[in-house]
C-alpha cells in the first residue's frame, strides 16, 4: 500500500475514534454558583467538532442559565447533560451572544422559548444563519447531525434582571458583530463577554466594525468585575484564588483581556491601512510581521489573514486613486 494511502487510512481511523466518542465538555468553577467550559484555542475542524467557544453555566434557584450552546445540537446536549450533572438543575433559560455559529447553533439543542438574544443578534441569524448552518455542515460533517437553524427569542433588553434570586446585569454592545452581549454577575463580580474579548487568541473579524468594538472595549472595561471570561481563551482573573485553573499567566482583574484585544484591533487596522498604503497585495499584506508582543497570542497568522479577506477590499477602494 502506498504511504499516502495508509497515512490517509490512519487519518481516518483517528476521525472515526473522535466521532465514536463524541463532545466531552467539562466544567471548571470560576465563582460561586459559575462554571466555565473552555473552548478548544483552535480554528473550526474536524479534530474539535467546532467546539471552540467558551460557555458559561449559572446556577439559580429557577434553574441553570446557559450562556452560548456552542455550534451544534449533540454539543448543545452534552453541555445540557453536565450542567445537570454540576449545578443540580436544568437548563431553564439560554443566552446566545451573538450570531457566529460556534456560539449560536447549539440553540438546536433547546426548546424555542429557552433561547434569548438581542434584537440585532435574531435578526442577523435570520439573515445569515442558514448560510452559516450549510458551512458548518460542509467543514464537521457527522459532528453537526440534526443541527437545525432554531432561532432565539430577540426579547434581550440592556440593564439589571434578576432570574432564580440571581441579579444579572445584561449589557448590549456590538463591533464584533452587528449585535454582541455581555453579562455581568453582580454577587461574584463575574463578566462573561462573548467576542467582545478574546485572551491570548487573536479576535476573529467576520462581521467586525473597528471602531465600534473598541467603543464596546471601552465600556466593558468601565463595569467594575473582579474575573473576565472571554469567548476564547482562558479565564482573566485579578490574582484571585482560581483553585489552579488555567488563566494564561495574567493577573489583572478581568482587565489584561480588554487590553490585548484592544491593542490587536489598534494594531490591526493601522498595519492594514499601512499595507494598502504601501501598494502590498492580499497574499502580502497577510504576512506582514506582527509585533513581539503578540507572541504569545494563538492563531495570531490564522486571525490576520482571515482579517485581511475581511477588510482589503473596502480599504483599497477607499484609500487608492482611481485610475
Amino acid at each position: 500500500m502506498p504511504v499516502a494511502v495508509a497515512g490517509h487510512g490512519l487519518a481516518a481511523t483517528a476521525l472515526a475514534q473522535q466521532f465514536a466518542t463524541g463532545y466531552h465538555p467539562r466544567a471548571e468553577s470560576i465563582a460561586d454558583g459559575i462554571w466555565m467550559v473552555r473552548g478548544a484555542d483552535e480554528a473550526i475542524a474536524m479534530t474539535n467538532g467546532g467546539a471552540i467557544a467558551n460557555s458559561a453555566f449559572i446556577a439559580t434557584d429557577e434553574g441553570t442559565i446557559l450562556f452560548d450552546p456552542g455550534p451544534s445540537r449533540e454539543y448543545a446536549l452534552a453541555l445540557t447533560a453536565l450542567a445537570e450533572e454540576v449545578t443540580g438543575k436544568p437548563v431553564t433559560r439560554v443566552y446566545v451572544s451573538h450570531l457566529h455559529p460556534d456560539h449560536a447553533l447549539g440553540a438546536a439543542g433547546f426548546a424555542p422559548e429557552l433561547l434569548h438574544a438581542l434584537p440585532e443578534t435574531r435578526r442577523e441569524l435570520v439573515d445569515e444563519g442558514e448560510g452559516f448552518a450549510d458551512g458548518m455542515y460542509r467543514i464537521l460533517a457527522d459532528w453537526m447531525k440534526g443541527t437545525a437553524l432554531v432561532l432565539p427569542n430577540g426579547d434581550v433588553k440592556p440593564g439589571d434582571v434578576t432570574y432564580g434570586g440571581r441579579k444579572l446585569r445584561l449589557l448590549a454592545l456590538q463591533g464584533h458583530s452587528g449585535g454582541d452581549l455581555a453579562l455581568l454577575d453582580h454577587a461574584t463580580g463575574t463578566l462573561i463577554a462573548g467576542d467582545l474579548v478574546f485572551n491570548n487568541r487573536a479576535p476573529a473579524t467576520p462581521h467586525a466594525d473597528i471602531a465600534a468594538w473598541q467603543k464596546s472595549l471601552t465600556e466593558l472595561a468601565a463595569v467594575p468585575h473582579n474575573i473576565l471570561l472571554p469567548g476564547h481563551g482562558p479565564l482573566d482573573t485579578g490574582g484571585l484564588n482560581t483553585g489552579g485553573l488555567d488563566t494564561g499567566g495574567l493577573d489583572t482583574g478581568g482587565q489584561d483581556a480588554i487590553a490585548q484585544t484592544a491593542d490587536w484591533l489598534g494594531w490591526l487596522d493601522g498595519a492594514l491601512h499601512d499595507a494598502v498604503a504601501q501598494g502590498l497585495d492580499m497574499a502580502e499584506a497577510g504576512n506582514i510581521a506582527i509585533p513581539g508582543r503578540f507572541a504569545g497570542v494563538k492563531l495570531a497568522r490564522y486571525e490576520l489573514q482571515r482579517s485581511v479577506s475581511h477588510f482589503y477590499p473596502a480599504l483599497e477602494a477607499e484609500l487608492l486613486p482611481r485610475l
